[in-house]
This record gives structure tokens, C-alpha cells and sequence, in this order.
């Protein structure tokens, strides 16, 4: 028959590990779920331990080399977790060595986690909520952003670090799509109400000035429709990211047709476009959001190249299968520092050259996640003085036959 404190034991295990379950169902995280049961089942063998020493007794020395059952099971926690006892660490696991140093076991809890916020938690205990966050910022990394939370086990605590950046960063680009968003609406909308006031007045009555002012409204009202347009189609590009295209594209086809349309669009560059065509595969593919991408990078070149210089369009295939785009032209080329940023929403090299070309600043970021939709990949290289070569990568259908090249 079981002793009553066996039963006790028992039971407080089964209240820790149903505790678990209720988190990751209310909270969907597994890891706090994971380190909720640790800390309790840490709690249920001290609390034993503490009132029933013979049965410590009675157990067999474990060997010196083999680590105690908390440490084993904070391994199998991702993100950093310490144990810490009279202010000094007691044990970490692999992720908190690698973040905080490998040192750090027997340290000054204050000296193994360097950051003023997380030493006054640590060290005035009573003045927290329990288990209330404290936010991090700077460890690791000047950029890192951690979540600090600490949870008592009577003589010992619990740190667990929590990896926020990802989370911040979106946050802060969502800050910055909508203020961008809504500078780049509110400019021409002021434009255009201030044309109209002036309308109203006797200058409307000039058929000269009315005819210059209706103009300017035109093409304000044009940027607004521009710009609304890209953002629908780059919130709809968002949406259906992580669903692979289905349909059946020939790039051959679609690249002769966007060719057409340039041509025949009236554009004032449209006699330095250059095509080289190489017969390639199909891909799979959405063909709205492919012609979309064909128009950005290659209306681009014609915007940035100087005026007289080729814009050079190229398609093949490549050893490995991959199909290849792509459009390179003669321009001034974008320093080094600015090509990793190009992708964002609302970067601009030149932001005033940018605008009185019409362009929206979503082109690339339109392109960017098109790419990233077609399993692809996406390259910009560029000289300065020299000019600027976009790449497009897609994987081609293995098997296809390519259609007859296109001349």
C-alpha cells in the first residue's frame, strides 16, 4: 500500500502537469507550457525531499558526472533558461550559455546578466508581480530585445528569456508601413485641396491658369491612384504568400506580351529596350502577379537609366534548372549601403527623384514578395556610375519541355 506521501506526490504531479496543459491550450506556447511543468515537478520533488529525508537516504548515490533531472529537462527548452540560487547561477542550459557566456555558471546572477532592469527584478523580488515580464533591451546584441520572467521555487529561482525581436521588428515596420502609407496619401490630397480652393477664387476664371492647375491636379490625382493601387495589390500579394501557385506559366509568352505593351505604351524610352529570349520551361506561377513583377523591374530601368542607354532584358535557363530573369541598365547606379534596404516599403534612394518619376516606393517590396511566393530568389547588384542588374530566379517545372525559342 502507498504511503499517504507518495499519494500526496502523486497528486501534486498530476495538478503540475494538468496546470501545463491548460497553459499551452489558453496561451498556444509550448515552450512556457514546457517550463510551467518543469517548475512544477522542480517544486513537487523539493517539497517531498524536504518531508521525507529517509527516502533521499534510501536512494542510491547517483554518479558525480550524471547532471540532476532539472537541468536534463531545461536542454529541452529552446530559448535561454537559468536557475538561480542566493543570487548566484546554478545551472543554464545550452541557450543561455550561448547568449549570456559560458562562464556564467557559479557567477553573480547581476554579472551574468549585464542590464540594470534585470539585476533590479532579480534583486528586489518583492516589489514584482509574479511571473510579470521585464523587457530587455540590448542583450545579446544592440539590436536584441528580450522578455525576462522570473518564477520562485521557494529557495530557487527560475529565469526564463524570451526572444522578442522578431516581434518588435514586425510591430515597428507595421508603424512605419501606415505612417509612410498615410504621408505618402496626405501630400497629393493637400495638393489637390489646395488647387481647388485656388480654382474657386479668380484665378479659375483664367483659361490659361485653369488649364495649368487642372494639370497638376491630374497628375496628383493619378500618384493617389498609383499608389492606392499598390498597396491593394501588394496587401493581396501578402495575403497569399505561404499558398503556392498553381497555374501553368509560359514565360516566353508573358515576357513577348509585356514587351508589346512597353512598346506600344508610348513610353518616352521604350526604343533603348533590348530583349534576348532563351526558350525555358514553364514555371508554376500566378500570371498577374508574374506580368506585375515584369513591369516593375523593367519600367524601373527604363526610370533610373540614363536617357539613350540600353535597358537589356534577358530570359534563360540555367544548369540548374532555374529560370532566369534578368534587366540590367546604365544609370548612376545606388551605393553599397542602400541595396539592402531596397526591398522595404517606402525606401527611397532619392525620394525626391523618385516622386517626380512617378514612382510609389512599393515597386521593389511588390517584387520582393512575388518572388519570395514563386519559391524564388531575388538579386540586386549595382556600380556606381556604372548602373544596375536585377536578378530573378524561379524555379522551372522539372520534365517540361520549352516551347521554340522566341526571336
Amino acid at each position: 500500500m502507498r504511503s499517504p506521501s507518495a499519494l500526496r506526490t502523486a497528486m501534486a504531479l498530476i495538478v503540475a502537469g494538468l496546470a501545463a496543459l491548460a497553459s499551452f491550450v489558453l496561451n498556444h506556447d509550448a515552450q512556457s507550457a514546457l517550463l510551467m511543468l518543469v517548475c512544477g515537478v522542480a517544486a513537487v520533488l523539493i517539497a517531498s525531499g524536504q518531508s521525507e529525508p529517509h527516502v533521499i537516504a534510501a536512494q542510491p548515490a547517483a554518479p558525480e558526472s550524471r547532471e540532476p533531472p532539472l537541468a536534463e529537462a531545461m536542454e529541452g527548452i529552446a530559448e535561454p533558461v537559468l536557475v538561480v540560487a542566493a543570487n548566484r547561477v546554478l545551472s543554464a542550459n545550452h541557450a543561455a550559455r550561448a547568449l549570456l557566456g559560458q562562464h556564467i555558471l557559479g557567477e553573480d546572477i547581476r554579472l551574468a546578466i549585464r542590464h540594470p532592469a534585470a539585476a533590479e527584478r532579480l534583486l528586489n523580488p518583492a516589489q514584482a508581480m509574479p511571473g510579470a515580464p521585464i523587457h530587455l533591451v540590448g542583450l545579446g546584441t544592440r539590436e536584441q530585445r528580450w522578455e525576462m520572467r522570473v518564477h520562485d521555487l521557494g529557495t530557487r529561482r527560475i529565469v526564463h528569456l524570451i526572444d522578442r525581436t522578431g516581434s518588435y521588428t514586425a510591430e515597428r515596420m507595421r508603424v512605419d508601413f501606415v505612417a509612410n502609407a498615410s504621408h505618402e496619401l496626405r501630400t497629393p490630397l493637400a495638393s489637390l485641396l489646395g488647387y481647388i480652393e485656388t480654382l474657386q477664387d479668380e484665378a479659375g476664371e483664367d483659361p490659361a491658369i485653369r488649364g495649368r492647375f487642372l494639370k497638376i491636379m491630374n497628375d496628383e490625382a493619378r500618384r493617389m491612384q498609383r499608389l492606392i493601387e499598390d498597396l491593394i495589390s501588394l496587401s493581396r500579394i501578402e495575403a497569399d504568400k505561404y499558398r503556392k501557385p498553381e497555374q501553368t506559366v509560359d514565360l516566353n509568352t508573358l515576357v513577348e506580351e509585356v514587351r508589346l505593351e512597353l512598346i506600344g505604351g508610348g513610353r518616352p524610352r521604350a526604343a533603348d529596350l533590348e530583349f534576348d529570349l532563351s526558350a525555358v520551361p514553364p514555371v508554376l506561377g500566378d500570371r498577374v502577379q508574374l506580368s506585375q513583377l515584369l513591369h516593375n523591374i523593367i519600367g524601373n530601368a527604363m526610370k533610373y537609366g540614363r536617357d539613350a542607354t540600353p535597358v537589356r532584358f534577358q530570359l534563360a535557363q540555367r544548369d540548374d534548372g532555374m529560370v532566369q530573369l534578368s534587366v540590367a541598365d546604365e544609370g548612376e547606379g545606388i551605393p553599397p549601403e542602400h541595396i539592402p534596404r531596397l526591398t522595404e516599403r517606402f525606401y527611397r534612394v532619392d525620394s525626391g527623384r523618385s516622386r517626380a518619376m512617378g514612382g510609389t516606393g512599393l515597386g521593389l517590396a511588390i517584387v520582393k514578395h512575388v518572388v519570395e511566393r514563386h519559391r524564388g530568389r531575388l538579386d540586386i547588384a549595382s556600380i556606381v556610375g556604372k548602373g544596375t542588374t536585377v536578378t530573378i530566379l524561379l524555379p522551372g517545372l522539372t520534365g517540361a519541355q520549352p516551347p521554340e525559342a522566341v526571336s
